[in-house]
């Protein structure tokens, strides 16, 4: 019980730092400490006098903007708490006999790993891979810590399907909702195409995230303001080697993008065409997880999820990237992250 509710303090937490991460991104706060892990040399950021004058011999190049730097470090100090649930779990599963062992420790590993990469997004100044693999990692240890939990949770899920099925049965009841119960318990129990069919949506949204990920990294958002795809005659202007080259030459610094117009609208057109072909793929989804009774719920939550997302993705392009919204667009890709681990969690154990 406390390694549950631990658990799930956590996720909610995780949740909690992706989306600080996202706002201090989109306020243009991703520098506002130029050191790590401190704010211009001091643990804190510089507000009296005397320490503001030290910053600025410090750095001398840098203009301090406190309210940037709170953001920053802000941000810093909740992942900082995020690392010691991480570590409290790992000690509580090694503690609970019937725990699971080695997923723990990968999840500590990987949030040392996103230290790692926290200190060489400052360090290499916003280099748009840092940012999007520090990105990833965010999300990759979500779902790795909603895995953990379903794996300390019974399949109760399951086995309420089953014992509903079963007194159906015994009472002999032959009527529509037994027939149902008993075909979608069918069809969850034998079908080999569902099981794959998530996995490939999972596979999917996990490179739409990406895809995501590297357009706001390289401040990609706001190339193309028309809908559904560019304005222009975009077809003829791509420029795919530009737009996903990893390595983009020697900077000073990455913030506000290096690249120019054609890369990144080639970057936007790829997450737009990616949101079309991955909503689609996560809608159909949706509909053949319908009939199972087991997993309607999941289902009717995935549309909700699908059509939240596509809803604030088109009004951060109406409306010009505001904040609120394009910092609810990370929170929407999460969510619908996580319900694609739990419907690819639920198939693939009971799958054959």
């Amino acid at each position: 019980m406390q390694l549950t509710w631990l658990l799930r303090v956590t996720i909610v937490f995780t949740l909690l730092v992706i989306l600080m991460g996202a706002y201090t991104r989109l306020s243009d706060a991703g520098l506002g400490c130029p050191d790590w892990p401190g704010c211009y040399g001091h643990i804190k950021v510089p507000t009296h006098d005397h320490e503001i004058s030290h910053a600025q011999t410090l750095f001398p190049d840098h203009d301090i903007h406190p309210e940037k730097a709170w953001l920053e470090m802000i941000h810093r100090y909740i992942a900082g708490a995020l690392g010691i649930l991480v570590l409290l779990i790992l000690i509580l599963c090694l503690k609970t006999s019937q725990a699971p062992k080695k997923l723990p420790f990968a999840i500590v590993l990987l949030i040392i790993f996103q230290a790692a990469l926290g200190m060489w997004t400052v360090t290499m100044k916003l280099m748009p891979i840092v940012v999007m693999s520090h990105l990833i990692g965010g999300f990759s240890l979500l779902s790795l810590l909603l895995l953990l939990y379903l794996r300390t949770r019974p399949r109760r899920i399951f086995e309420t399907a089953d014992i509903h099925s079963q007194r159906g049965a015994g009472a002999g009841f032959n009527g529509a909702h037994g027939s149902r119960i008993g075909t979608s318990l069918k069809f969850l129990g034998q079908s080999k195409h569902l099981p794959k069919l998530a996995l490939l949506s999972l596979l999917v949204l996990i490179g739409q995230i990406m895809l995501g990920a590297w357009t706001s990294s390289n401040y990609a958002a706001l190339a193309c303001t028309a809908l559904p795809i560019c304005e222009g005659n975009w077809m003829d202007n791509l420029a795919i080697a530009d737009a996903f080259s990893p390595f983009q030459g020697q900077h000073p610094s990455f913030e506000f993008g290096v690249l120019d117009y054609h890369a990144r609208m080639t970057i936007h057109i790829a997450h737009r065409v990616g949101a079309i072909i991955t909503a689609s793929l996560l809608l159909l989804l949706a509909y053949r997880l319908f009939f199972s009774t087991q997993l309607k719920a999941l289902s009717l939550l995935l549309v909700a999820l699908v059509i939240l997302q596509v809803s604030l993705g088109i009004s951060n392009v109406v409306m010009h990237l505001p904040l609120g919204i394009a910092v609810s667009h990370n929170g929407g890709a999460a969510l619908l992250l996580l319900t694609l681990v739990a419907i690819n969690y639920f198939l693939w154990r009971r799958a054959p």
